[in-house]
């Protein structure tokens, strides 16, 4: 009887649905329950076709539904594809993109890729770029770091940074993380000398740069004072430079030039439009001490066309500079409400965006001052068409500049370092 009354039950209660025969099993025997009839047989059960799903079923494929919004950040698990006959087929990723995925959502989590292959961390830089995972505020920096430690010039050997002074001020901690670079372009970003990117320029982690351009940044004789300090009292830093771009610094005078002659292996130097007093016995030190020689035409050094952002992070600093102009957009509106202020005859109050003009006056003024070595093979245009002269004046001048080089050493020996000097030593 209470078997009877809970299938009763059962068959009321589920009266409205349609789930078809009921087979239960008792003391040996199997009985079928007839949900018209209501009742049970002792009958063999007959094959009766019978669906699993009904129509209105409906399966939804899901990764994680505790998190909606990672789930839908990230890629599912399955690649789904259209046949040519139109039909939906999907494929199950494979294990490495799986993990690949998964290590790059966490990159910042990474206590070290020091001794991972680069063939395989190039493939992780590049998933987590595409997640953006390097603009994120403070895990962007984090995982950074830790590929720069890693790879140094890898993830970038050149960066150009030309008119980019907001992206500077905006990425600074992160821009300082890049390491072994060989190339750096900072042209017309009027950093000054109290900047924290030129000081950062003097570490161990920069003295890789070869190329540097500074063009057009306000630069004094107390900045290249402070940027030379190291290779001139430490022999470390800038040990290595071999193209300076300082033109078009109107404060540099004769006295910042002479703090350049301790850039020993320097090959090519731009002084154009700098403020020198005493341009022909500036000419004829760098020739003497160095041996830089004045060129009459242009180098191909200093075009900055040449000069480009190549590495693992190229793209990360193009969404760098993207986001910086996107938080820049609010301020473009205000220009209808400047015509407003033109149509009604008001004063103007909001003033355009400053841009960034070289120092074109003095540069004319003061000339060309490009200088090359002869003896370096490709550092220069065709100037051997100029330059062009005698074995006998050649052997000459190279004579009178091994005398000057001895007399320099000579006095080199018994000269103090200075009280300034030594203040800069102690900065370090």
């Amino acid at each position: 009887q209470s078997w009877s009354r809970g299938m009763s039950y059962c068959l009321h209660s589920e009266r409205h649905l349609d789930t078809g025969p009921i087979y239960v099993r008792e003391n040996g025997k199997l009985h079928v329950v007839k949900q018209g009839a209501g009742g049970v047989q002792n009958v063999t059960p007959k094959a009766r076709p019978f669906s699993l799903f009904s129509r209105s079923f409906s399966v939804e494929l899901c990764m994680n539904r505790e998190d909606d919004r990672a789930r839908r950040q990230r890629t599912d698990h399955f690649i789904f594809t259209y046949t040519k006959e139109g039909n939906l087929r999907y494929s199950a990723k494979s294990l490495f993109s799986l993990v690949l995925g998964y290590i790059s959502d966490n990159v910042d989590h990474i206590d070290s890729l020091i001794g991972f292959p680069e063939q395989i961390a190039e493939k992780l830089f590049s998933a987590a770029e595409a997640r953006q995972k390097f603009t994120e505020p403070v895990t962007g920096l984090r995982a950074l770091q830790k590929f720069t430690e890693a790879y140094g010039s890898l993830v970038l050997c050149s960066l150009c940074l030309r008119n980019r002074y907001l992206l500077i001020s905006e990425k600074l901690e992160e821009i300082k993380s890049f390491r072994e670079l060989t190339c750096l372009d900072l042209s017309c970003c009027k950093l000054g000398d109290e900047h924290e990117l030129l000081e950062h320029l003097t570490k161990e982690a920069l003295s890789s740069v070869k190329r540097l351009l500074l063009k057009d940044n306000s630069l004094s004789d107390a900045g290249l004072r402070r940027m030379t300090a190291p290779v001139r009292v430490l022999k470390k830093g800038l040990e290595n430079l071999l193209v300076l771009d300082l033109s078009c610094n109107p404060k540099i005078t004769d006295v910042g030039i002479g703090y350049l002659l301790s850039f020993k292996k320097l090959n090519c130097l731009d002084i154009s439009g700098t403020g020198l007093k005493d341009v022909d016995a500036v000419i004829q030190r760098l020739q003497m001490q160095i041996g830089l020689v004045h060129s009459k035409v242009p180098l191909k050094e200093f075009d900055h066309s040449n000069c480009k952002t190549e590495g693992w992070a190229e793209q990360t600093v193009l969404q760098w500079e993207q986001a910086v102009m996107e938080a820049r957009k609010p301020q473009d509106n205000l220009r209808s409400r400047v015509a407003a202020l033109h149509f009604y005859g008001k004063t103007r109050r909001i003033e355009e965006v400053v841009k960034c003009t070289l120092v074109e006056p003095e540069t004319k003024a003061s000339g060309n001052l490009q200088f090359y070595k002869e003896n370096v093979q490709n550092c220069h245009l065709p100037l051997k068409k100029e330059v062009a002269g005698s074995h006998e004046s050649k052997s000459n001048k190279k004579r009178a500049l091994a005398e000057q080089e001895r007399e320099r050493t000579s006095k080199q020996k018994h000269l103090c370092l200075t009280v300034e000097d030594w203040d800069l030593l102690n900065t370090y």
